[in-house]
């Protein structure tokens, strides 16, 4: 969309928008809801994979015990809830159940609508590649979350650190993917102030260690190692935790260290910190457009909010309420580095 477009093609060029960002905030949601699973040790009570009758809960009484058996058979259950019974496992069951059937409803609330724009000839030729590239990530993001949890059903009492941050990496990246067709198609051509070159990349690289942190953030999920050193700004009276280099070989240690993993994430976020209010300053006097300006100033206060949220969820030792809110408020400065970076972009590569 690179110059006006008709009154009738902007309406058909917003529908088509409205439905990604449906999707957008469906996939957002479900970053979340992954949260909430992981937080709840809940990721592992569904023991089998059913891509076509998963829909369907235990109905019986007869059927939940069957799946309170398989779940007995699990290392988390021997290691981890060894006490539990039928109504505990219940509790982490939904949790599952719901992240699941999500990610189903994701699936069908893209893939139908998909199907009748096509049949309608409604999508722009340059726009199919796309949505097809992301029919396939979303297919594919449906079989690591099942790689995933069979990383837990080893010797161990949860799901494989490296797996899960593969898991939330594609999500983020579906998101993102989602989020930049949907605006392009929102634009209806006007013109746009030239942004400085330095700008730009500062908010690529905003958008870059905005995505890098979440992706330390599942490496601290994964290995639950927001549960020590909590204290700020300093680890426990020091600026390097005293077991930094403790495994070996000492890259190791950024990814299953948990000192060191907790370090690498507040470093990370430090970093997001600094490169997104350096353009947040720059852009203050870029001469931007008004919604250039308004987005870099969420952008701004998104951030600051998130280091906030992220230093309380660490001193008060990972209460699930406010780890779900810093998991929540990754996903908005995600989106909002994406939008930004977009309003920055030159017409035709933020345009497909």
């Amino acid at each position: 969309m690179d110059s006006a477009v008709s009154a009738g093609d902007y309406a058909n060029r917003r529908n088509i928008a409205i439905w990604l960002l449906t999707c957008s905030a469906m996939v957002a949601l479900m970053v979340v809801i992954g949260g909430i699973t992981r937080l709840t040790e809940s990721g592992l009570s569904m023991t089998e994979w059913r891509p076509l009758i998963g829909w369907i809960p235990p109905l019986s009484e007869a059927e939940w015990q069957r799946v309170f058996d398989r779940y007995r058979d699990t290392s988390e259950y021997r290691i981890q809830f060894p006490g539990m019974d039928l109504e505990g496992f219940k509790t982490i069951f939904w949790w599952e159940y719901i992240h699941r059937v999500w990610g189903r409803l994701i699936g069908l609330v893209f893939g139908l609508p998909l199907i009748w724009f096509v049949i309608r000839r409604r999508i722009e030729r340059p726009m199919i590649p796309h949505l097809v590239a992301l029919l396939f990530l979303g297919g594919f993001q449906g079989l690591i979350g099942w790689w995933m949890v069979k990383s837990g059903f080893v010797d161990r009492d949860d799901v494989s650190q490296y797996r899960l941050t593969i898991h939330l990496g594609v999500a983020i990246a579906i998101l993102g993917y989602l989020l930049w067709l949907a605006i392009g198609l929102l634009a209806r051509g006007e013109e746009r102030a030239a942004s400085p070159a330095g700008l730009r990349r500062l908010s690529r690289a905003t958008a870059a260690t905005a995505f890098v942190t979440i992706l330390s953030g599942g490496m601290v999920a994964g290995i639950n190692a927001g549960f020590i050193n909590n204290t700020w700004p300093l680890m426990d009276g020091g600026l390097l935790p005293d077991d930094f280099a403790a495994l070996s070989p000492f890259w190791l240690n950024f990814f299953e260290n948990h000192s060191t993993v907790q370090f690498g994430h507040r470093i990370l976020a430090y970093l997001t910190a600094i490169v997104a209010g350096v353009y947040w300053f720059r852009a203050r006097s870029a001469g931007l457009p008004a919604r250039a300006r308004t987005v870099a100033n969420l952008l701004g206060a998104m951030v600051a909010l998130q280091i906030v949220l992220g230093v309380f969820t660490l001193l008060l030792v990972v209460p699930i309420s406010l780890a779900v809110l810093h998991q929540g408020g990754a996903v908005v400065l995600f989106a909002l580095a994406i939008w930004n970076m977009w309003e920055l972009s030159p017409p035709r590569a933020a345009n497909v």
